[in-house]
């Protein structure tokens, strides 16, 4: 990396959310901003939001001074033309040249990688994979992606699509999916499902004089049900939002057991926004996962919270361009 050189912008593209962050040669984050991603007007609209939250750090840190930026983004990335194609959750996103889009605002390199890639690449060098030369990542946020690490590097697949565990089906004939299959993973526990999830099973439940933790938490507004809210809920007892969680570990320890028997995997490191869901929730997938997964892999079977938090996909995205 040029010495004369001090950071990178590392962008994590998300469908609720873009996070924009300062990171240095070493791998330390040292600043971020997180905005609105407009998904759902399209790709114009997300592009100007990461344009907009780079334009806010550069405000902060001297232009010249950046290396490049790399950027995560979830859907089919051609890390070598820097194209994206239908992210999920992106509307009107079919292929877009994300690279030279950004490129051609700040006249920097730019590079692109599936954002749940450049999350796992951060675990896998800083964070909670640091110990493992195999495993497998999953990014539980507003959808469910993976990256595959082998030999302490990403596999990415001959198209740049492997790892989207997010769309493997528990269930031929389950939920339509916004990728337009059925009974995908991502459709019964994505942020967008157990917050709706949850709010059909409180408006179900007969009401009683005393307000349950999650009653007194939303106060009455539905719009509030995010995870970190049902999860606060779960913490306090709440049967509901017990109820959503737990299920949801199942749910996700079944699709799980299905990609390691496939992979011949035995660890999996869990990140996202979801990711900070209570122990109880782990202990679910633990099990569902042991239960359905080969004998041969039971003994070796460990699944463990991230380290890096919401700031892998930033560090990740940023570590394509420090190589």
């Amino acid at each position: 990396m040029n010495t004369k050189k001090a950071f990178v912008v590392g962008v994590d593209l998300g469908a609720t959310t873009v996070k924009v962050g300062i990171v240095t040669k070493s791998g330390g984050l040292l600043d971020q901003i997180s905005i609105d991603a407009r998904a759902k007007y399209g790709p114009s609209a997300v592009i100007q939001q990461i344009v907009f939250s780079i334009q806010e750090l550069f405000g902060r840190y001297k232009p010249s001074e950046c290396f490049g930026i790399g950027i995560g983004a979830p859907g089919i990335v051609s890390t070598v033309e820097g194209t994206v194609q239908h992210p999920p959750n992106f509307a009107n996103w079919t292929k877009v040249n994300l690279a030279n889009e950004i490129k051609s605002k700040f006249n920097l390199p730019v590079i692109v990688e599936n954002d749940a890639n450049c999350a796992a690449i951060a675990e896998a060098t800083h964070g909670a994979g640091i110990e493992f030369k195999n495993f497998l990542f999953i990014i539980w946020g507003t959808g469910i992606g993976g990256g595959v690490i082998i030999d302490r590097k990403i596999f990415r697949g001959p198209h740049g699509g492997a790892g989207e565990v997010g769309h493997v089906s528990i269930d031929y004939n389950g939920r339509l999916c916004n990728c337009g299959n059925y009974g995908c993973i991502e459709s019964y526990i994505g942020q967008r499902y157990l917050s709706q999830r949850t709010k059909d099973l409180l408006i179900s439940t007969p009401k009683n004089s005393v307000k349950t933790k999650l009653e007194e938490l939303i106060d009455g507004d539905f719009s509030k049900l995010e995870p970190s809210i049902i999860s606060q809920a779960a913490e306090a007892g709440d049967p509901i939002a017990t109820g959503v969680l737990e299920e949801a570990g199942e749910l996700l320890g079944y699709a799980l057991a299905s990609i390691l028997n496939v992979l011949d995997l035995r660890v999996v490191v869990i990140g996202g926004g979801i990711s900070a869901a209570p122990a109880f929730v782990y202990e679910a997938i633990i099990t569902s996962l042991r239960s359905r997964v080969l004998k041969s892999h039971k003994d070796g079977i460990r699944v463990i919270r991230t380290k890096l938090g919401n700031t892998a996909g930033i560090i990740g995205a940023a570590s394509l361009v420090m190589k």
